[in-house]
């Protein structure tokens, strides 16, 4: 009846099959409830049609945006509307006036980017900038690190444009009584908020907390007389969505940010720091922000972190104080830091004394690393979730704020309450203005955990209330917070709560059980992993030990999964590539693993790992392994997606796309010697056309050219070789070029090369294709057989060298976790890309090449391999060899080729859509410069979808050899 109803009129997407309704059953919370349906709208129009539909249907309506709440905000059993996909245009942009009008699905970092080129920005900077939407943080109050500045969203929020429980629209903004003259709803509702704000003005003066970070319950502090009109738009901020739809929300603006410095404040207990922290704040600065040593000991682990703390860390602290200065000139940010040192020195702390005398202030001067410390810092939600054991750190009493006077005794009470009931916690974040996001370490699927869950949020809250502080300092209400509010604010307050929502919404159409009527906190039957939650054995091809669970540790890596939303960020690094380009929930790194999570548990009903729907969730999955990097609790989807391919083939078998593909390493040997009888469907379009059904290649594609002159194993066999080469079949079979490039520019710098072999006729092969077709076994054994090849060669501690990435590279990932063991482990030591190998032994003076300069500025793109695997600064400084020569990065994420999903009839469309987020637009602007990448499919893909050529560092290096420039 829902779906029939929405289907009359409603122009964005309709999503009522199970897998969809799973994928929007969680949030960033510990809860999961399955909706009837999602639907994502297009705009106001679709809204109003939507709650008509919800209404005659008699489910409720909940708004969604980046999806990632802490407290089970967007989770409800009715319809959720994801505003995020459509519904996130900018309405209006009013720069003379610092003011802007937004559609509620913009995301913050992209509502940033278009304000920075006018000297502008939106200061509610939370920590998930890159996927919160201003619609969702309104909901919230979101308040964002620089609060101690700028305030939470209610302090930069004008006025909200909403659909009201009946249908109508209304303006919420400063309001007089003498301009309610109407009956309508909208007049209704603010007469009586009016009238609740003045008949209680006492007792909201009484039971409401002082303090910046109260985001629990309802605003009715917003509706007390002070002079001027009451301004109805910061009662519906916090609301979380129970008393109207968003459809435009007017903010005011701010001045850019300009030259900040950081002083890393370290100390040697826990307390220091939070003791000293109402000291520091004396100094007036943009920020304080604490990190504490678990979250430094998790972000060592974690590579893409990993030097920021070496760089700025100093010694062994028991926590940081991250100190931000803007004064508006170095001189002044100078004379900040300076006093930053002095005030250190005057609370006793030194780099020369010991014990609780040990400390100081490092200063972070570079905007580089400053921006990476930052990083950190708003990662430490997700770093704390990236222990891999089955407790996790869980998000209940996660940031409740007191007084700056107060912090350091709640802080030791809390821990006194975490150590009482048989754990600990992990503290980060906001110092400045007394809220700490702290999480203990419990398994939710233990009842026993779940009721000390119940004991320390009793005993926290009470805590809170007594040092007259907040339970909710940040992340709001929803499911795990709103039943303590009698607690924290008494009955008469909770009774007003109840009488707004009365008003709003008296038919509980909007989001219900949210801030007034609200289940317990720990009914099992609302979580992620409910009591009968069970993933039954499954056998895996890969080694997943690391994590707990079934499928050898399968469930566990799936299960790490938190939902934070890191990979819907839409600029900067390369996860998600195929969510850049549709923005579907279906396509993101999270809904997947949430698909797998639910097929492995049951939830999707039987052989769910192996349905279509599966299957169609992971199609645009281009492996490009930037999750395993950029996903701060490791999700490596492309891994996952390998095993989900190998079970579906099991059970299915393969069509002839996936035949052609993956057996290539099979035949290749034989295309290779009628390269001219393969090559003839490139240059005749009827015969593309004629092929591609059957097939599955997209006939306005080209494939590889087969090369005519294939590299040999016997071109290069040097006696007692100093290097080992591999030569991957794409480079061997279609641009053997690179191959022979490599040999010239190795053997310019005086090393002896051989080609790895074992003697066979069939040239050695890392299985790559058999991987992404799903042949487990096909790949077990071409792994063996590559492994035994290069085995003793690495025993002698010989470099193994390799140019295409997604082969070389899977020496030190897929094939180790197919064939764990020692002799995997050699092999992967000394697996190198020919760039790494350059780049470390021109450093260590072991070898010098004659090289020239090109002539023309280099453009540089990335495999995503590369910047899994963190190649990319060897790339750079092997070409910084070069002389006279400009290097830049083509800031990109994969190119959208990925191998073979570029040519398939089914993906070749998103794919452009990829190549055009920003590699195509970078090739297409970069002049006469040299385009280089080592991926032979982003090489396939730059010359289809711009027509230029790109080079492997090796041939640009063999240009310079040669001095020809190009």
């Amino acid at each position: 009846m829902l779906e029939e109803a929405l289907k009359k009129g409603f122009r964005g997407d309709i999503m009522f099959d199970t897998a969809s309704r799973g994928r929007y059953s969680t949030d960033a919370s510990i809860y999961q409830i399955t909706p009837k349906g999602v639907a994502a709208p297009t705009g106001r129009e679709d809204v109003e049609i939507a709650l008509a539909a919800a209404a005659e249907s008699g489910v409720p309506l909940t708004g969604r945006g980046g999806g990632t709440s802490q407290c089970g905000q967007t989770v409800n059993s009715g319809l959720i509307l994801d505003n995020a996909r459509y519904f996130n245009g900018i309405i209006e942009l009013d720069v003379e006036n610092r003011r802007v009008v937004v559609e509620p699905g913009i995301v913050l970092d992209e509502l940033n980017r278009a304000l920075k080129p006018h000297g502008l920005w939106y200061p509610v900077d939370v920590s998930t900038s890159s996927r919160a939407t201003i619609g969702g943080m309104a909901a919230n109050n979101s308040c964002g690190g620089r609060s101690l500045r700028y305030g939470t969203m209610r302090d930069n929020v004008r006025s909200i444009d909403a659909v009201l429980h009946d249908g109508s629209f209304a303006h919420f903004g400063p309001v007089s009584r003498d301009a309610l003259r109407g009956n309508g709803t909208f007049d209704r509702i603010a007469a009586d908020m009016l009238d609740l704000g003045e008949e209680h003005t006492a007792l909201i003066d009484a039971r409401f907390p002082k303090l910046t970070r109260r985001v629990g319950g309802y605003n009715l502090d917003s509706l007390v007389p002070n002079g001027k009109d009451v301004n109805l738009a910061h009662l519906l901020v916090g609301s979380e969505g129970t008393l109207a739809y968003f459809t435009a929300i007017e903010l005011d603006l701010w001045p850019l940010v300009g030259d900040k410095v950081l002083g890393i404040c370290h100390f040697p207990t826990f307390y220091e720091a939070m003791d000293a922290t109402q000291h520091l704040v004396k100094l007036d600065p943009l920020s304080v922000e604490l990190v504490d040593s678990t979250m430094i000991g998790l972000s060592r682990q974690i590579p893409m972190f990993r030097p920021t703390i070496e760089q700025a860390v100093r010694g062994e602290p028991a926590a940081l104080l991250l100190v931000e200065f803007d004064e508006g000139s170095a001189e002044g940010n100078a004379a900040k830091l300076k006093a930053l040192h002095e005030t250190m020195g005057d609370l006793g702390f030194d780099w020369s004394h010991d014990g609780k005398g040990w400390g100081g202030v490092t200063d972070v001067t570079d905007a580089r690393l400053q921006a990476q410390v930052t990083e950190v810092r708003k990662s430490g939600l997700n770093i704390m979730m990236s222990m891999k054991q089955e407790g996790k750190p869980v998000s209940f009493v996660e940031d409740c704020a007191v007084e700056l006077k107060d912090l350091a005794e709640y802080t030791a009470g809390l821990t006194e309450i975490f150590e009482k009931n048989g754990t600990q916690g992990t503290w980060y974040a906001h110092a400045s203005v007394g809220c700490l996001h702290v999480r203990p370490v419990l398994n939710l699927k233990l009842d026993e955990d779940v009721k000390k869950m119940r004991s320390i949020a009793e005993e926290a809250f009470d805590l809170v209330a007594h040092y007259k502080g907040s339970h909710s300092g940040e992340h709001g209400d929803g499911i795990v917070r709103s039943e303590f509010h009698e607690k924290m604010f008494g009955p008469e307050i909770t009774t007003q709560f109840l009488r707004v929502k009365d008003q709003f919404d008296p038919e509980r159409r909007f989001n219900p059980n949210k801030i007034v009527e609200a289940p317990k906190m720990d009914d099992r039957s609302l979580f992620r992993y409910t009591p009968d939650y069970e993933v039954k054995p499954l056998k895996t091809a890969f080694d997943w030990s690391a994590y707990p669970g079934a499928g050898g540790g399968f469930q566990g890596a799936v299960e790490m999964c938190n939902n934070n939303g890191a990979c819907r960020k839409l600029a900067g690094g390369a996860m998600c590539p195929s969510y850049r380009a549709t923005r579907n929930e279906l396509d993101v790194t999270r809904g997947r693993a949430n698909t797998l999570r639910l097929a492995l548990s049951g939830q999707l009903g039987p052989d769910a790992l192996t349905s279509d729907a599966m299957a169609e969730t992971l199609k645009f999955c281009v492996s490009c392994k930037a999750c395993k990097r950029e996903c701060p609790t490791g999700v490596d989807m492309a891994k996952m997606k390998a095993e989900v391919t190998a079970a579906r083939v099991e059970k299915h078998g393969l069509g002839l796309h996936e035949r052609l593909v993956g057996y290539m390493p099979d035949y290749a040997p034989y295309a290779a010697k009628v390269p001219w009888l393969i090559n003839m469907r490139n240059s005749i379009p009827l015969l593309a056309r004629l092929m591609e059904k059957p097939t599955g290649f997209a006939a306005s594609r080209k494939l590889p050219h087969w090369s005519s002159k294939p590299f040999r194993d016997s071109e290069a066999q040097d006696e007692n070789p100093d290097v080992i080469l591999f030569a991957d079949i794409f480079n061997r079979y279609f641009e053997p070029e690179n191959l022979r490039a490599a040999l010239r520019v190795l053997r310019a710098g005086g090393k002896r090369v051989a080609v790895a072999t074992d003697g066979q006729s069939k040239p050695l092969d890392s299985g790559r294709t058999y991987l992404s077709t799903g042949l487990m076994e096909k790949a077990r054994k071409t792994g063996q057989r590559l492994l035994d090849a290069l085995a003793p060669h690495a025993e002698k501690g010989l470099p193994i060298i390799g140019l295409e990435p997604s082969c070389l590279l899977t020496l030190r990932d897929e094939i180790p976790a197919l064939l764990p063991g020692t002799q995997a482990e050699t092999v992967a030591a000394q697996a190198r890309m020919l760039e790494e190998y350059i780049a470390e032994a021109a450093e260590a003076g072991d070898l010098t090449l004659p090289l020239k300069p090109v002539g023309k500025p280099l453009k540089l793109h990335g495999h995503c391999h590369q910047k899994a695997h963190d190649v990319v600064p060897a790339i750079q400084r092997t070409l910084a060899l070069l002389p006279e020569t400009d290097v830049d990065i083509i800031e990109s994420s994969c190119c959208g080729m990925a191998g073979s999903f570029g040519y398939g009839v089914e993906t070749e469309e998103v794919s452009r859509k990829m190549g055009e987020l920003s590699l195509f637009p970078a090739v297409r602007e970069a002049g006469d410069a040299i385009i280089v990448a080592d991926g032979t499919s982003c090489r396939h893909q730059i010359a289809d979808g711009t027509e230029r050529e790109a080079f492997h560092v090796a041939r640009v290096l063999d240009m310079a050899l040669e001095g020809r420039g190009r």
